[in-house]
Formats: structure tokens, C-alpha cells, sequence
């Protein structure tokens, strides 16, 4: 297997680790950022296998148009998304989410339907009697758009990606713009104390994860740049699992430390009923006093009851 097919394994099987895990934490909180964001990881592991399948079979239509179709396309303008969510309101959210949809669908349609370019050189040697043309594309190098679609996609994906990355930019500068409000206000003593802090982390943890996507974003799109402009698909391949880890980072900060019993839930099976130490009546010291007391439809209910202290010392008799 070849370095960039490697390479774009890792960042498929690194998209799905990471969809899975935002997919979890949406599930948990239904956060609408939570959600699209899911999508766009899911959009970025279609867009790596693309590329994981073009790199390790040989490239042919239909594995370049799932990699320009959700790699190129429709990745960015849904991981935009989560930045709307995140500054702005629900309402606002939930208006550009359809707009983003109908314009993806669109896209899509056009990717699709889009014929495969062939070079005008190939066009006049297939009037050549006995000339077996080769394929429209190289199956061992990553082509460019311009040398496999029209017009109509390569303008979407560069309305697409540029639109959005400088949403998810300007989100980053709108965060740490309020972040250094906030920390001018504290400063002059504005706000209250206690609640002076616990602002300040928000907006600090807010600040640094959509700079953080940003960050990831514009290493995506760097290595865009680079397979264009150098042929470096080596490089792209690396760019593409250095900005799904940046982007993942910066998801993770939008979330507060998950509580213990969010990750560890209390099963009942795993208290110790009282009364069977090694067959041995005895409580210990500070343990609560946990016995069953009866079911409802499966679900056991517990008797909780203050620990019992120790038995004191016997009393002397009376002579």
C-alpha cells in the first residue's frame, strides 16, 4: 500500500472515530452544532474514502466524484454550520441549515450528473482506426477538477468552500471579540464576581475552539492547495488527517467536562448487599444499608437506609 493510501485509511477510520464520538455527545445533549457537525464528520469520512479507495484501486469516475462530492463540496459548508449554531440563534440556525441543504442537494445533482472531461488530444486519436483510447482518468494520479468536470462543479465547490471557511473564520474573530469584551467588563469590575468567572471560561473555551476550526479548516484547505498547485497528494493526505484532528479538538471544547455519572452509570448489580461478607452479618463502618425491596415492571427499587453503627460493648451484668 502506498504512503497516501495509507495515510488516507488513517484519516477515513480518524473521521469515523470522530463522528461516532459527536454523534454520542449529541445523542446526550441534542445540541443542533452537536448534530450538523456529525454530518460534516460523516461527509469527511465519505470524502477519505474516496480518496483511501482512488489512491489504493486506481482512480475512476465515480471514486473522484464521491471525493469532490463530499471532500471538495459539502463538508465545509455543514462544519459552517456548527459555527452558526454556536453565535447565533436557533431560528437563525435552523433557516441557514435549509438553505445549506437545498444548495448541497443541488451540488449534488450537478456532480453527478457532470460528464467526465476528455482531453481533445484523445477526442482527434479516437478517429484513428484500431486506437484503443485510454481511460478519462489517470488511475494512479489524483486529478484536478479542472481536468475532470465543467464548469458547474468546480464553481460550487469554490463557492462552497470559500463561503464557508470565511464564516468559520469570522466566527473565530466574533468569539474573540466578545471574549475581550467580556474581559474589559470584568476588568472595570461591570460584573458581578461570582459570575464574572464562570463567564470568562465560556467565552475562553468558546473563543479557542472556533479558533481551533478555523485553524483545522484552513490546513484543509492548504492542502487543496497544494495537491492544485504541486501535485503533492502525499501532502494533501496529511493535511487532511492533521485538519480532522484540529476540527475534533475544537469540538471537544464547545463541551464541558462530561460528569461521572454521564460516563458511568450506577447499576444496581454492582452494589454489595448487606449482610454477605463471607457469610458473615456485618456492616461496614460508613456503608449504606442497600437491600431490594420489590420490582415494578423489571425495574428494581432500593431501600436505602442510614448505615447502622457498630454493636456496642455488652453491659456488665448486675452482681
Amino acid at each position: 500500500m502506498s504512503l497516501h493510501a495509507a495515510l488516507a485509511a488513517g484519516a477515513t477510520l480518524l473521521a469515523l472515530a470522530f463522528m461516532l464520538s459527536t454523534l454520542d455527545r449529541y445523542l446526550d445533549g441534542r445540541g443542533r452544532h452537536q448534530l450538523v457537525w456529525t454530518i460534516s464528520l460523516a461527509m469527511f469520512a465519505l470524502g477519505s474514502l474516496g480518496l483511501w479507495l482512488g489512491a489504493a484501486l486506481g482512480w475512476s469516475e465515480w471514486t473522484f466524484k464521491v471525493f469532490y462530492l463530499f471532500g471538495a463540496i459539502l463538508n465545509v459548508p455543514f462544519l459552517a454550520l456548527g459555527t452558526v449554531y454556536l453565535l447565533g440563534s436557533r431560528r437563525t440556525g435552523d433557516l441557514w441549515t435549509a438553505i445549506v441543504s437545498l444548495a448541497g442537494a443541488f451540488a449534488a445533482g450537478l456532480v453527478v450528473a457532470a460528464p467526465i472531461a476528455v482531453p481533445v488530444a484523445v477526442q482527434v486519436a479516437v478517429r484513428v482506426p484500431g486506437f484503443v483510447p485510454p481511460p478519462a482518468i489517470d488511475p494512479d494520479v489524483l486529478p484536478r477538477g479542472s481536468e475532470v468536470f465543467g464548469a458547474g462543479p468546480r464553481i460550487a465547490a469554490a463557492v462552497a468552500s470559500g463561503v464557508a471557511s470565511i464564516v468559520i473564520v469570522g466566527g473565530a474573530l466574533v468569539s474573540a471579540w466578545r471574549l475581550a469584551r467580556a474581559h474589559r467588563a470584568a476588568t472595570r469590575g461591570d460584573a458581578a464576581p461570582a459570575r464574572r468567572g464562570s463567564a470568562s471560561v465560556s467565552l475562553g473555551r468558546l473563543a479557542v475552539a472556533n479558533v481551533l476550526i478555523a485553524l483545522g479548516t484552513l490546513v484543509l484547505g492548504a492542502g487543496g492547495t497544494s495537491n492544485s498547485v504541486l501535485d503533492a497528494m502525499d501532502a494533501f493526505a496529511v493535511s487532511l488527517v492533521v485538519g480532522i484532528a484540529v476540527i475534533f479538538g475544537g469540538f471537544l471544547l464547545t463541551n464541558g467536562p462530561r460528569r461521572l455519572a454521564d460516563v458511568a452509570p450506577w447499576y444496581p448489580s454492582l452494589v454489595e448487599p448487606a449482610g454477605t461478607d463471607d457469610g458473615v452479618d456485618a456492616e461496614r463502618p460508613g456503608r449504606a444499608d442497600v437491600r431490594p425491596t420489590g420490582t415494578d415492571g423489571g425495574v428494581v427499587h432500593l431501600d436505602e437506609r442510614r448505615p447502622r453503627s457498630a454493636p456496642d460493648a455488652a453491659a456488665p451484668e448486675d452482681p
